[in-house]
């Protein structure tokens, strides 16, 4: 379960976070900073368009993710989720190629 208040404060970090730092490295700092969540840092691309997200800022969506069973999925459960997938929105860096 994500306890309330916890996609905000992912948003908050992520939106503070060197928008130049590589998925990997972000991922890593957003477990270290929230005691081992289960994070996982894509593209908003990489997504299906028909899910929409729990929460989101002009930085990244933010997604349920459930691993309580065999496969991890997507859920909209806040319930049912274990972690979360914070997927990056393309911003005025990426759009010019820097």
């Amino acid at each position: 379960m994500i306890a309330a208040g916890m996609l905000e404060r992912v948003a908050a970090s992520v939106a503070a976070a060197n928008p130049k730092l590589a998925d990997i490295d972000l991922q890593h700092q957003l477990r270290a900073e929230y005691g081992g969540l289960r994070v996982v840092v894509c593209s908003d691309d990489d997504l299906p368009p028909r899910l929409p997200p729990a929460h989101g800022n002009a930085r990244c969506n933010l997604y349920y993710l459930d691993t309580g069973a065999h496969c991890v999925t997507l859920t909209r459960d806040a319930a049912a989720a274990s972690g979360l997938v914070v997927a990056l929105l393309a911003g005025p860096l990426d759009a010019a190629g820097d």
